[in-house]
């Protein structure tokens, strides 16, 4: 059937200074897959980037560092062989500048820097229903080719690639703003990189960002004061250059390879598989050397070491325990190593992986300030103060992350049918059909949104996923005339119940996580992602193979005929 439903061309004159069949927010990596797919599809498509260059969070997080936590082979994208042939990582795990460089090959291998306007930032998005379009208002920022100017753009189709580590989160802490030194955020590290030397340096938080970055900071550093506030559980990441020997064994067949990735529930990590045997079964012997194996192999596939780690707390006190008593081997003061041992469950909170985390605290320029017995009170020009004592730095480090998978999405000023805000609809908490579409928002699909798996799985393989199918969504529409999708709120009710259902089973909402919205003061606390990739892609077969069950067409026109 001939398409009959691209978004029309701006007419001279006309108010509008853009018009696109698709406009995507962000320019990582779910932001160029969808561009590619869409002029795979033949569509006009307009990217909007508020940095200066692709790689979305590896654009912004330069700290140092920084690097993936899941293996290089594995996170990196699939959907071209000569792309997954060709590239070569140096690094078991990649740092930050070489997961940039591949972002950067990717979008000039394909074409795709001219689609795509930087720094540009997205400050609303209205839905008009009497044109089945978009109107998406932007501004140029310093740089940028608008230099300042607000404009505007109108699509058919808008995608939300705005990722879901992306909004950095600032503690609301009395003072702030007063510190007279150096301040950073992780998430918002200045391109020209930092010099620590001969300073002493704080640091807030000890989420992945702190633990990646701590043991540079303090090889730099003149002193260096942690301030934490719960200790957070760290497997050994084991990192070393690539092996060329496993790289060409990975690649010999790397669709194998991916497609069992696929079935683990994380989309990654079936180099070492799942053990499915209980750990309250196993006798204590079993359990050291289970887990004394994926210790030493290092990496996340730790919490695979028994299938009821995430289910059982007691099988999961095992677990805990075992990474407390590696803790108290390494730290030589046992009353820092006290204050470093977790006591939450382990995995309720992302699990970390280090290289020479706890080992940094063996430093003497280093020093641990527990908040949770001394509190925060202040930052002061000077310092901070806790517990009644200041310390006095000269550069401060908020490693305190983000607003995870809705911050982002809420920053900008989404309004659907009537008006509707994004920021009204979800004021008790993200709710989605999918984690791709919205009642209310036609036309709107959401990369990695709220109620999909997202950030519990290898975040490429999710983005692949979701991307292929929106776009298989989008030619479905074009093939059968239709001009508008939307999300039926039944559908969308029922799967924010599933989400809530399938966590419920877990142990996962049970410590204050991001998950959670937690570290977030007023952010209402909902389990956001979905637990289990291989059961929610059939879930999204299944919808799509029934003509996109949970989704109504053409809403506006069956009502004008109804």
């Amino acid at each position: 059937m001939q398409d009959t439903q691209a978004a029309p061309r701006a007419q001279q004159g006309a108010a509008t200074a853009e018009t696109h069949d698709l406009v995507i927010v962000g320019a990582g990596f779910a932001g160029m897959y969808m561009l590619h797919r869409a002029r795979q599809l033949g569509l006009s498509a307009r990217v909007f980037e508020a940095g200066g260059g692709v790689g979305g969070t590896w654009y912004w997080n330069r700290y140092p560092g920084a690097r993936c936590d899941v293996e290089s082979m594995e996170y990196s994208y699939s959907f071209d062989e000569d792309l997954q042939r060709d590239w070569r990582w140096t690094e078991r795990f990649a740092a930050q500048p070489e997961i940039l460089r591949y972002a950067q090959h990717v979008a000039e291998r394909f074409g795709l820097l001219d689609g795509i306007r930087f720094r540009t930032r997205v400050l609303g998005a209205q839905y008009d229903e009497a044109a089945d379009l978009w109107r998406v208002r932007t501004r140029g920022e310093d740089g940028g080719k608008d230099g300042g100017e607000e404009r505007e753009c109108s699509a058919r189709w808008l995608v939300m690639a705005t990722g879901c580590l992306s909004s950095a989160n600032l503690p609301e802490i009395p003072g702030r703003d007063s510190f007279e030194g150096e301040r950073f955020h992780t998430g918002l590290w200045p391109h020209e990189g930092v010099d620590f030397s001969g300073k002493r340096v704080g640091v807030i938080g000890t989420g992945s960002s702190a633990l990646q970055s701590i043991p540079i900071i303090a090889e730099q550093s003149k002193e260096l004061v942690v301030f934490q506030r719960t200790a957070t559980y760290a497997v050994p990441a084991r990192n070393a250059p690539l092996d060329p020997e496993y790289e060409a064994g990975i690649k010999a067949d790397y669709a194998a390879f991916r497609a069992r990735n696929r079935t683990m529930q994380n989309a990654f990590g079936s180099m070492m598989a799942r053990n499915d045997s209980s750990a309250l079964a196993a006798t204590p012997e079993e359990r050291e050397r289970a887990f004394a194996e994926r210790w030493a192999r290092g990496g996340l596939v730790f919490l695979g070491a028994f299938g009821d780690l995430m289910l059982d707390e007691r099988a999961n006190d095992y677990a805990a325990e075992f990474v407390r008593s590696r803790i108290a081997e390494t730290v030589r003061d046992s009353a820092i190593a006290q204050k470093l041992m977790p006591r939450q469950i382990i995995g309720c909170k992302r699990l970390c992986i280090d290289t020479g985390y706890y080992e940094t605290y063996n430093r003497p320029n280093v020093r641990l300030v527990d908040v949770s017995e001394a509190p925060i009170e202040a930052i002061t020009p000077k310092g901070v103060r806790a517990g009644g004592q200041e310390y006095e730095l000269d550069s401060l480090v908020f490693a305190t992350g983000f607003d995870a998978m809705t911050g982002s999405l809420l920053k900008i000023d989404i309004r659907g049918r009537g008006g509707v805000s994004l920021r009204d609809k979800w004021a008790a908490g993200p709710r989605t059909w999918l984690g791709l579409g919205i009642a209310g928002f036609p036309n709107m699909f959401t990369v990695s949104g709220p109620g999909s798996p997202s950030v519990l799985t290898n975040m490429i393989v999710s983005i692949e996923q979701h991307v292929e199918w929106i776009s298989d969504c989008i030619a479905y529409m074009r093939a059968n005339g239709h001009r508008a999708i939307e999300a039926t709120p039944e559908a969308e009710d029922g799967w924010v119940a599933h989400v809530n259902a399938v966590a419920d089973r877990t142990l996962f909402p049970g410590c204050n996580s991001w998950y959670l919205g937690a570290n977030v003061p007023g952010k209402p606390r909902v389990f956001m992602p979905l637990i289990g990739f291989p059961d929610y892609v059939a879930k999204c077969d299944q919808v799509a193979a029934r003509g996109y069950e949970g989704f109504v067409f053409d809403r506006a026109a069956h009502a004008a005929t109804a």
